[in-house]
């Protein structure tokens, strides 16, 4: 079994930064299977198969929000929201089913330039392996 969810606990709004970061979710709810590094915010799959993620964020509207999440380094989807100045909060999402090799890895980046709200249990990763090949 191959199941993590995780959430983003930095005390507050996390960004904006010069430079596009590999999101860190550093309160680790669940990681059967150990595939989730909290260190680096790192998935890398264990097997081969088809898993399934999601990703989720909160963020305040006075600031471009954005995750795109990767594989191997190149970006799959995402979620996003403009800035705002009439609107004082944002919430995204979005879900994607991958087949991955042993070894691949999946993170969610935050691009330079956005945030995201990182307390309060709003900001989540999870992911599971839905069938290995």
């Amino acid at each position: 079994m191959v199941v993590f969810s995780v959430k983003a606990e930095e005390g507050g709004a996390y960004g904006p930064f010069c430079s596009e970061k590999t999101l860190k979710y550093n309160t680790v709810i669940t990681n059967i299977g150990d595939a989730y590094d909290k260190c680096t915010g790192v998935f890398t799959a264990p097997v081969a198969g088809v898993y399934y993620f999601t990703f989720f964020y909160h963020a305040g509207g006075h600031h471009v929000s954005k995750l795109i999440l990767h594989k191997n380094k190149e970006p799959v989807v995402m979620t996003s929201d403009h800035k705002s100045g009439s609107d004082t909060a944002d919430n995204g999402g979005n879900a994607v089913f991958l087949k991955l090799e042993k070894g691949d890895e999946v993170c969610v980046h935050l691009p330079a330039g956005c945030h995201v709200w990182a307390s309060e249990d709003h900001t989540t990763f999870s992911g599971f392996l839905v069938n290995s090949c």
